[in-house]
């Protein structure tokens, strides 16, 4: 199975992105499930079809489900959340408000992940396609499984053997389901830290990054792809969406489709090598099978969108001694034409008469630049403490 994972600021197409291109793959012959996890669902609106938190058929090959955390926690973890539910509510909350606390933090990407596990196990689907949350939540998504395990060391930190013996006795003298509700857990992790090795693998797994020519979100999309390159992540392409085609701006949008030109080049050198594809504004609200069709052509082309696009990672970030150790590929470069200043936690690299930014992870931020070397097409860059 192949799961394409699409990301980006709030806004910029996400959801467009990943319904047409699973429209185009399910009718080039691949039984395919697009899902998503936004809290904020759009997808039924993208297809015009209302969907569910199972599965419904939207066409030939062809299913879609939009994730319900309620849902999913009644169908998995019944016991965990009964458990939650009996201690904030004899901790004095009202019915109301422990019901809501007992989604707690991570929940809904944890129901994500546990619907894309059985998918993968089940192998009953070609290609699985993610319309994933904003960036923030598709990183926490992402770092879930690293998280959570900690958390449960730190929060849970008994034997299993002795939470078991004694949730047993728990409950039946109370009726707290501590130890299925501790089973439950531990099958979470477990199934987390499965959909993490999934995800992880470039065969398997792509992300790709939904952008617009526009300042703050092309900002955004190179800091998410910073994070998703530390995380191990693959992101096989960036599709710019919504370009006004030039032939198409008249009057007020002159001025706005020339900025978009500019901002067209910085997408191309900051992501550069990963593949560009393109989306222009088709003047109308995209819903309905028949416009999806039109921007799958858009932006694949002869192109099959089930593909891997991309798969060499650009940059890596390591620790060595007491610093940190950042490698950039910059092929075609003289070391003489390359240089770099720091600026918090942005890298503000100079080529002759071109500059690249590049969002490093947020801890960086109080490191200094110590020094930098060019060997070959890598460049090696050491970041250490003041």
């Amino acid at each position: 199975m192949r799961i394409i994972l699409f990301t980006g600021k709030g806004g910029v197409g996400k959801t467009t992105m990943a319904a047409s291109t699973a429209l185009r793959a399910a009718e080039s012959g691949l039984k395919t499930l697009v899902i998503s996890t936004d809290p904020a669902h759009s997808l039924s609106d993208a297809f015009n079809i209302p969907l569910g938190p199972e599965p419904v058929e939207i066409c030939q090959n062809l299913e879609g489900q939009e994730f319900d955390v309620y849902y999913s926690m009644k169908k998995y973890w019944g016991n965990l959340r009964q458990l939650l539910l009996t201690v904030f509510r004899w901790q004095g909350m009202e019915n109301v408000l422990a019901e809501e606390l007992s989604v707690i933090p991570g929940m809904e990407e944890g129901a994500a992940f546990m619907w894309i596990e059985k998918y993968y196990t089940e192998n009953n689907y070609d290609l699985l396609v993610i319309d994933s949350a904003p960036t923030g939540e598709t990183l926490t998504l992402l770092t879930l499984p690293q998280v959570t395990k900690w958390w449960v060391s730190k929060a849970v930190p008994f034997q299993s053997f002795a939470m078991k013996t004694i949730g047993k006795g728990v409950r039946k003298t109370t009726g707290i389901p501590l130890d299925k509700g501790f089973d439950e857990l531990k099958n979470l992790l477990s199934k987390l830290e499965n959909v993490h090795k999934i995800f992880s693998n470039p065969d398997i797994c792509s992300v790709r990054l939904v952008t617009n020519p526009e300042k703050m979100v092309i900002n955004e999309s190179k800091r998410a792809y910073t994070y998703l390159q530390l995380y191990g992540y693959n992101v096989d392409s960036v599709i710019v969406n919504r370009i006004i085609p030039a032939d198409a701006a008249d009057g007020f949008l002159k001025n706005y489709t020339e900025k978009q030109s500019v901002y067209m080049t910085e997408i191309s050198e900051s992501f550069s090598p990963l593949p560009i594809l393109k989306s222009y504004h088709t003047g109308e609200e995209v819903f309905g099978l028949d416009l999806l069709r039109k921007i799958s052509d858009m932006v694949y082309g002869d192109k099959n969108p089930a593909d891997i696009f991309h798969k060499i990672n650009p940059y890596q970030i390591s620790q060595t001694g007491d610093g940190y150790t950042v490698r950039i590929r910059l092929p075609f470069v003289a070391e003489q034409a390359v240089k770099i200043q720091k600026f918090g936690d942005e890298l503000v690299i100079e080529l002759g008469n071109r500059r690249q930014n590049i969002f490093l992870p947020k801890f960086t931020n109080y490191l200094i630049l110590k020094n930098y070397k060019l060997t070959g097409d890598m460049l090696t860059i050491l970041l250490v403490k003041e």
